[in-house]
């Protein structure tokens, strides 16, 4: 019974990926986007994490810290880019 139930939030999840994607290529503007990224994101840290209990497997926990980690930096560059324009800014040599 739980791994169906498991099975069904990994559905559940898959729909939520696909609705976000729509999202992602269709938003009105450059912050739709970034929280449709964002989302994503989130999305398959859930899925993975429930993988790793479907599978009864601590291996996963790397990847849902790694899959963390780049989800965060890509939102803090893509904030600055849609902030600044740029996102690594370069000094003036004078």
């Amino acid at each position: 019974m739980f791994e169906k139930a498991l099975t069904f939030a990994l559905f559940i999840l898959t729909l939520s990926i696909l609705l976000a994607l729509y999202r992602l290529f269709k938003g009105p503007s450059m912050p739709d986007r970034v929280m449709a990224l964002d989302s994503i994101g989130i999305h398959l840290i859930s899925g993975v994490a429930i993988f790793s209990v479907l599978f009864r497997s601590h291996a996963f926990l790397d990847i849902i810290l790694l899959l963390g980690i780049l989800s965060f930096i890509g939102t803090i560059a893509f904030a600055r880019f849609i902030e600044r324009g740029v996102v690594i800014e370069r000094g003036n040599d004078k």
